[in-house]
């Protein structure tokens, strides 16, 4: 049995959990690098009964599981994968199970990145590296208001931190009822309202035919000049020819993104030539704590699916 484990971008796999239980039958191999082309991937997988995926890092459309006939197993990080057919690898054949999930690490990033908006921790550090000192104006956060974008897990989570901060916190999706956020503490405002209103926007909700360009020139419009945009959930959320027209212009202070239409983020992509963007590789789950459980548990989806034992199957 060959188990593949994918984009290992940090070289971290091998040690976060003990690979060695399997046995001696097993042979497991992992990738440190990004194969996007479908063909080459094929080409990789074609002799391994198991891969394991890391988030969406990686694409299994049917085109792709097709071709792998000897591919039984496919575990992905965590219970929800919108890269993998997974009704085509039913079909097929494979059985596409997960892991269990620890969201927070991804409310933490966010804090982390908007903290860096709005007192620029990012520009100082640089300044005080080049030798200047005092460069720019931050604001407080106490008072200001946050506009949660999906108030399911993560977006509760920062709310909850926006609320110790002295914010007035408010949200909007498109199933978000009044008294489910009244039980948070949060106002449910209309989508337009939550826009023109907030001084720190952050995106929470799940990417889907409904959510895909949910934001865009219309929503970024009504945004202060002096407002900020900070999307950790899915890049497709957001138009990113939008934003980039947005930040260009100045139609609003600035944005931080962990997430991008297209991962890794092309070398020649506009993002990278705006001053006023903060970005960071979709480093919203990549913690120790988060890989060794993700590893252990596809360790135990391995071992169950061998023994013929119940093991997590995802369904979408």
């Amino acid at each position: 049995m060959r188990v593949a484990l994918l984009d290992d971008y940090q070289d971290v796999a091998l040690a976060s959990t003990d690979w060695s239980v399997l046995g001696p039958e097993y042979e497991v191999v992992p990738f440190h690098d990004h194969l996007a082309d479908g063909d080459a991937l094929v080409e990789r997988l074609r002799d391994f009964d198991v891969a394991m995926a890391m988030r969406e890092r990686t694409a299994f459309p049917r085109a792709v599981l097709e071709r792998l006939p000897r591919l039984r197993l496919l575990v992905t990080a965590g219970m929800r994968n919108a890269a993998i057919d997974v009704a085509a690898a039913r079909e097929l054949g494979i059985t596409v199970c997960g892991t269990g999930g620890r969201g927070y690490a991804t409310a933490e990033l966010t804090w982390g990145l908007i903290l860096a908006l709005a007192r620029h921790i990012p520009e100082e550090h640089a300044a005080v590296l080049g030798g200047r000192w005092q460069t720019t104006v931050g604001m407080e956060l106490r008072h200001k208001t946050l506009g949660i974008v999906g108030l399911g897990s993560l977006g509760t989570q920062v709310a909850k931190v926006g609320q110790a901060f002295g914010m007035d916190v408010i949200a909007w999706s498109q199933n978000l009822t009044a008294e489910h956020a009244s039980e948070r503490g949060v106002t449910r405002v209309e989508k337009d309202e939550l826009f023109a209103r907030a001084d720190i926007v952050s995106v929470h909700v799940v990417l889907s035919d409904r959510t895909r360009g949910l934001i865009g020139a219309q929503e970024l419009g009504l945004m202060q000049p002096t407002a900020y945009l900070v999307n950790t959930s899915r890049g497709p959320i957001v138009d990113e020819r939008a934003l980039i027209d947005a930040l260009r212009s100045r139609q609003i202070a600035g944005a931080a993104l962990d997430v991008y239409d297209v991962e890794p983020l092309p070398a020649d992509h506009p993002f990278r030539g705006l001053d006023n963007l903060l970005m960071t590789p979709h480093i919203g789950y990549v913690t120790g704590d988060t890989y060794q459980l993700w590893y252990r548990d596809a360790l135990e989806d391995i071992q169950s699916f061998a023994a013929g034992n119940p093991i997590r199957v995802v369904e979408r």
